[in-house]
């Protein structure tokens, strides 16, 4: 959950009524979860963590989907500082957890390095499959995708291990049974 306040401000210009609205300092919650991203993408039909080149107003309606403070004031998202923006993005990209993951271990689609692209429709159906419970979805979404990637690992079967790699394990494990029965053989 990130809290960032919005200035007050009375240089919004309105094009379309010719005329400068204000605002006063809000205190925004938000939360970067599954649930901002499904109503983002239910509204732009496009995916949201695909998006190389989203607009500004595409921008500013995910902080929008982002809010969980209660009645606020459409015009504040037009009000949100450089320095608003940089903090957003900065609680977005946050990995917000300690695990780190090879990625090479990932099966294509499910996070690795295959091309997919991920929807929140593809988000909750490997939370279905890897039997993740629905309340997991207001996680921040980097926490959650890096509980998919793990969920994803463990499950997988164990990799069988080549001809070379098992002559080399026995040679190993006979070395070390020789050494510690004093033999030679």
């Amino acid at each position: 959950m990130l809290e960032i306040i919005v200035p007050k401000t009375e240089e919004l210009w309105d094009p379309v009524h010719e005329i400068f609205l204000s605002t006063k300092e809000t205190k925004l919650t938000l939360e970067h979860s599954l649930v901002s991203l499904k109503k983002w993408e239910s509204k732009w039909k496009v995916p949201f963590l695909n998006n190389k080149q989203m607009t500004e107003d595409q921008l500013r309606d995910y902080v929008r989907c982002m809010t969980i403070t209660q009645n606020v004031d459409p015009l504040v998202y037009y009000a949100l500082t450089p320095e608003n923006l940089k903090a957003i993005v900065e609680y977005m990209e946050d990995p917000m957890t300690a695990t780190v993951i090879n990625e090479k271990n990932l099966p294509k689609g499910k996070g690795g390095t295959g091309q997919k692209v991920i929807t929140a429709e593809m988000i909750y159906y490997w939370m279905t499959a890897l039997n993740i419970p629905p309340e997991y979805q207001k996680w921040h979404l980097n926490q959650l995708m890096t509980l998919i990637k793990v969920a994803s690992i463990e499950q997988q079967p164990p990799k069988q291990m080549s001809k070379r790699d098992i002559m080399a394990q026995n040679k190993s494990l006979n070395a070390a049974r020789r050494a510690r029965m004093h033999s030679k053989g």
